[in-house]
């Protein structure tokens, strides 16, 4: 039997299974990966409502990053919210020291589908130095223009892409809807359109992308391939059922 290969989430507890650890793990699960996890925060949540958030304490986190590191070896890490970006520059700085060949998707959730505000405070040193240990920056139309509110989508792109790769989500693009671009280090841009339809709003979507393009470079795809592949699986997800909560197929 072939071995899988293991793959981490460093990401939030929700206990309706759409968003955080629960979806990463179905997600990689789904894609034949080995899911492991490390919790950022407890949330009191459903697929509708958000209510609180119980950020877990960094030196625990550090300390379940280190147990599996010890253990297991881990080749990509993907990574949702994380109580403030000092907090996220730590949890990079150690994976890297722990194995400083490992891939990074870094999905920046600033804000809940349900409206939840996780980062409040913008922190620009710390955030160019993380764009400096990812593969990869997963945020949609709204987060972008929330992480540079004083530069133009286009002059944002440009500061992020010096640095790292960007997959912007099309999702609340209102010129593209659904269409998403793989922007690259190196100067390329790469649309990727949406092909299924029809589909339906889900709580938890832009986890199971970042998870899903994680798995792929797992697997052993390049990036562009696995944003491809990664947006085509979600799409699928997002059409398996007319709820808030998808199905893994």
């Amino acid at each position: 039997m072939k071995q899988r290969p293991y793959i981490l989430t460093i990401a939030g507890f929700d206990p309706s299974g759409g968003a955080g650890l629960l979806a990463d793990c179905k997600t990689f699960e789904a894609l034949k990966c080995q899911g492991l996890s490390v919790c950022t925060a407890n949330t009191i949540q459903t697929d509708t409502d958000f209510l609180a958030c119980h950020w877990i304490d960094l030196e625990i986190i550090e300390d379940q990053i280190k147990v599996l590191f010890s253990r297991f070896n881990i080749s990509v890490v993907k990574i949702g919210i994380v109580k403030n970006w000092n907090e996220l520059l730590k949890i990079l700085t150690l994976v890297k020291s722990l194995n400083n060949d490992v891939s990074i998707v870094l999905d920046p959730v600033l804000r809940s589908s349900t409206n939840f505000d996780f980062q409040t405070e913008f922190n620009q040193t710390s955030f160019d130095k993380i764009l400096t240990h990812i593969d990869v920056l997963t945020p949609n139309y709204e987060e972008i223009q929330h992480l540079f509110p004083d530069k133009s989508i286009d002059e944002t792109i440009e500061s992020i892409c010096s640095k790292t790769n960007l997959l912007l989500k099309g999702g609340h693009n209102k010129e593209h809807k659904g269409k998403d671009f793989l922007y690259t280090s190196k100067g390329k841009t790469y649309p990727i359109n949406p092909k299924l339809k029809p589909i339906y709003p889900k709580h938890g979507s832009g986890c199971v992308l970042s998870s899903a393009i994680a798995s792929y470079l797992a697997l052993g795809f390049p990036l562009g391939k696995s944003c491809f592949r990664g947006k085509k699986f979600t799409e699928k997800y997002l059409g398996s059922s007319k709820t808030l909560l998808g199905r893994f197929k």
